[in-house]
């Protein structure tokens, strides 16, 4: 017999660590080639990792909860000696049978590193157990043992999760932090009597919103999707200084021109041609005319962008929202941002999208029109500095100039948003950005060949 050492594989050149969710096989377990053994995480996208050799599972060195470094060994697979030469590299492994998950869209996450332990898991005085993960988190915060007996916990056995933990935080340390802050103050200040009056924590609310619930109400739980997403669209907020400017563009040229093409274009290329790798071209154009809208902020610091990687959000059957992103969108002409964009759609709405194909984005695109909206104000997508919505085309009332004079005629007209962070982009800069890309729009080549 032989012991396979089972490696976290690789998930992409930009994601270094992950986090063990849910074990599929327990020590003990018999495994065949590609049984999916456990399910991990990054901060955008869930994997299940398949077992590249038969065999019996004899030891799980991370628990749920655990994060775990790329190439770190993660399990102890016996195997058949005689077999043990039909066992695939791990780079052969991910590349051939990882199968990834949708997760969300949480660009620029930051993860907690957390050093492995040998142990399975970090017993306290008492009989409850911690994760390492979470043994990290409380040292961090300096929460100690005996206060991390005192909070609920939701896994199997009232095991404290990490997300117990930091709802625990999040409800319940602030005030106490802003105490100790101002005790510190006093202390500095010199206030009288400030080493002998102690100062009491303030009460812990458990409900600070004052939420009513009755009876007949439903409480639901946030997935772990919609907690992710929550926390990143707060961050934004309190990242961001948010502006919106909005345009109005007759884009009735470029409708005209999909209705021409769209059925040769099919019959040609196998793809159906959507207004979304339109709507890219013409944002790439206007970030080329203006690259200061594709940079990010460190501190105090912009950081201009070389590439043009622009993210598309996109829906999912279960009402969620990922953006997979075309890597430099720049440099493909309008048929290859078709093949990417129904590519990234398809396989985003399938469960297969790869971790590094919703990393890097520089600049988000979101069509609020598709669920029959006119405008709307995009949350930035960190740490981007500007999204921009297009919203429905309908078809409206214009006044055209013309060389006998203005007449009024039906015209296809849609709004397009642009929310952009006012710490680094002022009106002028996102005002004629936008305008810019409405300008690409509406200037379209009905002629034009594909």
């Amino acid at each position: 017999m032989a012991q396979y050492e089972l490696l976290l594989p690789k998930m992409g050149e930009s994601v270094a660590e992950a986090t063990v969710i849910k074990w599929l096989k327990q020590p003990g377990d018999m495994i065949s080639l590609d049984d999916t053994l456990l399910e991990i995480a990054t901060d955008k996208v869930d994997s299940e990792v398949p077992s590249p050799v038969a065999g019996k599972l004899i030891k799980q060195l991370y628990q749920e909860d655990d994060v775990v470094q790329v190439g770190a060994v993660i399990a102890y697979i016996e195997t058949d000696g005689e077999n043990a030469e039909e066992i695939k590299s791990v780079d052969e492994s991910v590349e051939d049978d990882i199968e990834e998950n949708i997760l969300t869209e949480i660009p620029g996450t930051t993860q907690l590193e957390v050093k492995p332990d040998t142990e399975e898991q970090v017993k306290s005085d008492s009989d409850r157990f911690y994760s390492p993960l979470v043994r990290s988190i409380a040292s961090q915060e300096n929460i100690s043992t005996a206060e991390l007996e005192n909070i609920n916990g939701s896994g199997a056995d009232g095991r404290l999760t990490k997300d117990d933990l930091l709802s625990y935080i999040q409800q319940s340390r602030p005030a106490a932090a802003v105490v100790k802050e101002a005790a510190a103050e006093n202390k500095q200040a010199g206030t009288p009597n400030s080493k002998e009056a102690p100062v009491s924590a303030a009460p812990v609310i458990s409900n600070p919103a004052g939420v009513s619930v009755s009876g007949a109400d439903e409480i639901i739980e946030m997935d772990r999707m919609g907690k992710l997403i929550s926390d990143h669209m707060v961050m934004s907020k309190q990242t961001s200084a948010h502006v919106t400017s909005f345009v109005e563009a007759d884009v009735t040229n470029m409708v005209l021109w999909r209705d021409k093409v769209k059925k040769n274009f099919e019959k040609r290329e196998n793809e159906k041609i959507t207004f979304t790798p339109i709507f890219i071209e013409a944002v790439t154009k206007a970030i080329k005319d203006f690259p200061m809208i594709n940079v990010s902020v460190n501190g105090t610091k912009i950081i201009k962008k070389r590439d043009i990687n622009i993210g598309m959000a996109a829906a999912l059957p279960s009402g969620n929202l990922i953006v997979p992103v075309i890597k430099n969108a720049d440099q493909l002409n309008l048929v290859g941002l078709t093949k990417s964009v129904n590519d990234l759609a398809v396989r985003a709405r399938a469960s297969k999208l790869k971790p590094d194909e919703t990393q890097n984005g520089t600049f988000t695109l979101t069509n609020v029109g598709s669920f029959g909206n006119v405008m709307g104000t995009p949350i930035i997508n960190q740490p981007q500095v500007a999204i921009l919505a297009v919203g429905a085309i309908k078809k409206k009332p214009a006044v055209l100039e013309t060389e006998y004079g203005d007449v009024i005629a039906i015209r296809h007209m849609m709004y397009l948003s642009l929310s952009y962070d006012h710490r680094v982009v002022n009106g002028a800069l996102g005002g004629t950005f936008v305008r810019r890309v409405a300008d690409y729009l509406e200037n379209w080549d009905i002629n034009r060949e594909i």
